[in-house]
């Protein structure tokens, strides 16, 4: 079976994919970086430490999927956080090691991409879309919350940031608040199912200019709530309330400044689904918007869209480059 590889080493997880000649999963396999009861995160060195101990069983894992002996014909990592020539992180530098051993001893060829670049590309892979030359991409996630115009012309692709959060990102909100509320990090899921159990959310203000969003204001917001009694569910709630409110807004403003009404939703906060159904309830109430968003699964951290960018570098001849 010949296939192509793709894996991502991030700050919260371990992943290798692999995609058959049809573009299609054949292997998945993911593992989350330990954090001890109470920690609020990793260094670096514990994560490259993490990923190095995870990848070979992780491999193992992945080649028990597989129907038969694979033939690799193409492998793709992340090699850093986003397309920009200063974005580096060392965590990453574990994944692009091993894909590039992989490519030399197969003899195949080796694509870098953007951890962002991978989310984008695993929301296209897993929602069927957009195939619009142009549209608006969410990234919202642990360390990253942007609002971005995604071009694809000629065979090629760029990512421009048209906004986001000026100061912390809406997974650490998330975060933050989880540790304030003793919930195990990352914080997310169980936040999450936390709020599902609240009744009314607590109010707290979002704080948005045009596609600009800040959530340290929330975040203390938040703290305060819960230092004055108010109920763990209902803060929970409302974390998940300000944060869809403030990605929602700062992307009509996106639409309008752009023109754009094609929207893809990534990231692990837009995982959460309370949270990705409020901003859909928000955006579509303009009929003109086409939105897509991918499985859960394919929104949190993955090697899918690393995987899906080797496959398409391997299949279109090379021409798509992000």
């Amino acid at each position: 079976m010949k296939m192509v590889v793709g894996i991502d080493t991030s700050c919260y997880t371990t992943s290798v994919a692999l995609l058959d000649e049809e573009g299609a999963l054949v292997a998945d396999a993911r593992k989350p970086l330990a954090v001890k009861a109470g920690g609020k995160g990793l260094a670096q060195s514990e994560m490259v430490f993490q990923h190095t101990r995870n990848l070979p069983e992780l491999f193992t894992a992945a080649w028990a999927q597989i129907p038969g002996r694979p033939e690799i014909r193409a492998v793709a990592a992340s090699t850093q956080p986003r397309p920009l020539p200063e974005s580096y992180m060392p965590a990453f530098l574990v994944g692009a090691g091993y894909a590039k051993a992989l490519a030399v001893t197969h003899q195949v060829p080796f694509s870098s991409l953007s951890h962002q670049e991978g989310h984008i590309l695993a929301g296209l892979w897993s929602a069927k879309g957009p195939a619009a030359e142009s549209f608006l991409a969410v990234h919202a996630s642990g360390g990253t919350t942007e609002i971005t115009r995604v071009e694809a012309r000629a065979g090629r692709m760029a990512v421009e940031i048209l906004g986001g959060t000026s100061d912390i990102a809406a997974g650490q909100l998330v975060d933050r608040v989880g540790v304030a509320l003793a919930l195990p990090f990352p914080a997310g899921p169980h936040l999450e199912q936390l709020a599902a159990t609240a009744g009314e959310p607590a109010e707290i203000p979002p704080a948005v200019e045009r596609t600009r969003i800040s959530f340290a204001g929330p975040e203390t917001h938040a703290k305060r709530l819960l230092a004055r009694g108010e109920s763990p569910a209902a803060a929970a709630a409302g974390v998940q309330a300000c944060i869809a409110e403030s990605v929602g807004r700062a992307l009509q403003a996106a639409a309008e400044l752009t023109g754009i009404r094609t929207v893809l939703l990534v990231g692990g906060v837009m995982a959460n689904q309370h949270i990705r159904r409020a901003v859909t309830g928000k955006l579509c109430r303009d009929e003109r918007v086409r939105l897509y968003c991918p499985l859960p699964e394919y929104s949190g951290d993955n090697a899918v869209g690393a995987a899906y960018f080797a496959w398409r570098a391997k299949h279109l001849d090379g021409q798509i480059r992000i």
